[in-house]
């Protein structure tokens, strides 16, 4: 389903480059539906970002990641699960940290993570495409054969599709920290878009020269197949360097996601802590550490595939209420200055393939989208008792109060000093 991918993720990075043009504040979703829906949809989201989705998204690379580094090692066996969790928790911890320490520290470790995971792809597409030279491409033939594919599959699909191509709107969590971004905004997120589709394409060729498509789904580890018959010399060397490339997708998430709930306790809808800042290491310390224990938890009861579907069918149906509210907002503010501005055909036909997305998996999968559902519904009242207006007993707002004093002297944090929106 990566061609579906390749026809509709680009559409929806448009619509996002016209709304981080459009509203100048970090936050991305949340700050997107606060200003076009309300501030119910907008609180709604923090809610599944902070408890469900991000922890669920993290734990899916982590675990990536953690194969790729202990499947050579037992290949042709099964890795053990628990050392595959095990490295998994290690990676998160890294990253924290990481992302607690320094923030350009952080930034600088994602190029330099994005520049060998560029390094791993053409050291993929190039044997493969040597093999297709020599006429090795029969795998090729096959390779979009949908006989076997039903109704009840394609959600499956479409989310492992779509999830490759993740990561096209994490730019718009930190617009007040990007120069210019009336120009930057557009034009990063255009040219990553056609980097990464010309990327992912010539890396799927070049698998298909190795690999049927039935070895291809069997694989636990799909790089290490194809380098252990493309590229045996350096059998150990690849799965390493796509280790990594899941460290850098891993980093970026840490580094993007606590933006949102920094501005969503900025604006009064999330514990004040959360948009405080450490006054020796200058990092958002309490949006990146809390969401710690969240993500291990998950990490340890998930699989990695039941994890897309429960993270992919809530975060899409988000995607779709952003770019729903875009059109809203166009709708009832037309002189709203939008430096960049995409077709609103563009806009409607994402909307709407999106909650079709999101439809047909609660239909072939009722529980792990019906579960999101229900846990994104189980944050209206807590937005009613605790957001829109106070109305819990007063001994629990002491503690609550109680609780955050303690925490803001022991992580040593403080609220923003200057003003960056």
């Amino acid at each position: 389903m990566f061609l579906f991918a390749l026809l509709i993720v680009p559409l929806g990075a448009l619509c996002f480059a016209e709304l981080g043009t459009s509203f100048t504040k970090s936050g991305g979703q949340y700050t997107y539906l606060l200003e076009t829906l309300g501030p119910l949809p907008a609180f709604l989201r923090l809610w599944m970002t902070f408890f469900f989705t991000r922890p669920a998204s993290s734990s899916t690379v982590s675990l990536a990641f953690s194969s790729y580094v202990v499947e050579p090692f037992f290949a042709p066996c099964a890795a053990p699960t628990v050392l595959i969790k095990l490295i998994s928790v290690l990676a998160v911890t890294f990253v924290v940290a990481l992302n607690c320490w320094s923030v350009t520290m952080a930034s600088r470790t994602q190029v330099a993570l994005t520049f060998i995971k560029m390094s791993a792809l053409v050291l993929i597409i190039v044997p493969g495409f040597i093999a297709l030279a020599k006429g090795k491409a029969e795998p090729l033939q096959n390779g979009f054969e949908v006989d076997s594919l039903t109704l009840d599959r394609l959600p499956l699909a479409f989310y492992n599709g779509l999830y490759t191509y993740g990561g096209w709107f994490n730019l718009n969590y930190v617009t007040e920290e990007i120069i210019n971004p009336n120009r930057n905004i557009p034009l990063a997120i255009i040219l990553s878009m056609v980097t990464v589709t010309i990327f992912y394409v010539l890396v799927n060729v070049a698998y298909y020269t190795m690999m049927t498509p039935s070895e291809l789904l069997m694989s636990d580890a799909v790089a290490v197949t194809f380098a252990s018959r493309a590229l045996p010399g350096l059998i150990l060397v690849i799965p390493i360097l796509v280790a990594l490339s899941c460290l850098g997708t891993l980093n970026g998430g840490f580094f993007a996601i606590p933006r949102m709930l920094f501005v969503g306790a900025r604006e009064g809808q999330w514990p004040t802590i959360f948009s405080m800042i450490n006054i020796h290491r200058r990092t958002p310390l309490p949006a990146v550490l809390l969401q710690y224990p969240l993500v291990v938890l998950m990490l340890i009861n998930g699989e990695i595939y039941q994890l897309i579907t429960f993270s992919s069918s809530a975060e899409w149906f988000f995607i779709a209420l952003t770019t729903l509210g875009m059109l809203v907002h166009r709708y009832r503010f037309p002189l709203h200055p939008r430096p960049f501005k995409v077709p609103a055909v563009i806009a409607v036909i994402f909307t709407v393939v999106c909650f079709f997305i999101v439809g047909l998996s609660l239909y072939s999968d009722p529980w792990n989208t019906g579960r999101g559902c229900i846990l994104a519904l189980t944050g209206v009242p807590v937005y009613y008792l605790t957001v829109q207006r106070f109305r819990l007993p007063n001994r629990l707002r002491h503690i609550f109060n109680y609780c955050s004093k303690h925490l803001q002297m022991l992580l040593k944090v403080v609220p923003q000093e200057i003003r960056t929106h």
